[in-house]
């Protein structure tokens, strides 16, 4: 539980420091970069969907986001816990958020259904890629077992 609340906390501070890039009809959130951690922690999964429906409070743009963009993340969380194992977990918060945020976000902006999940495509993409691959890796190398204990394999 402990390691969820830490991830909700800093999926919070990263998407409050960078609000102006987290929030919109173009978004480049780098704290989805933790969506991908469900694989390798499946209490990810809590923290990441806590972490963005607090954030999506403090974004502003409505119980659509906040409900629905929170339940996308916490779907897109549990494909990449499934799927840990293959690319599609890393695809599952790129093409879940670009196919179904988009059509809120579509509305709620009025631009057009497939250049606003083009646009969340983009967004998402480069985080994962640029920020969550890299991420994934470090924690690999450097993770622990626990105290006392050798790194984990």
């Amino acid at each position: 539980m402990v390691r969820a609340a830490v991830i909700a906390a800093v999926y919070v501070v990263i998407s409050y420091l960078l609000l102006p890039l987290s929030f919109g009809l173009v978004q480049f959130r780098a704290a989805e970069a933790l969506t991908v951690l469900p694989i390798l922690y499946p209490e990810a999964i809590l923290g990441i969907y806590v972490g963005c429906l607090l954030s999506n409070i403090i974004g502003g743009l409505g119980v659509w986001d906040v409900f629905g963009g929170s339940a996308v993340t916490l779907l897109a969380a549990l494909v990449t816990y499934f799927y840990r194992g293959s690319v599609v977990a890393y695809l599952s918060p790129v093409i879940l958020n670009a196919l179904l945020v988009s059509l809120y976000l579509s509305r709620i902006f009025g631009a057009p259904y497939w250049i606003t999940a083009g646009s969340i495509a983009v967004g998402e993409a480069g985080v994962i890629f640029l920020l969550g691959v890299p991420l994934v890796r470090y924690l690999r190398r450097h993770r622990f077992a626990g105290a006392g204990t050798k790194p984990a394999e």
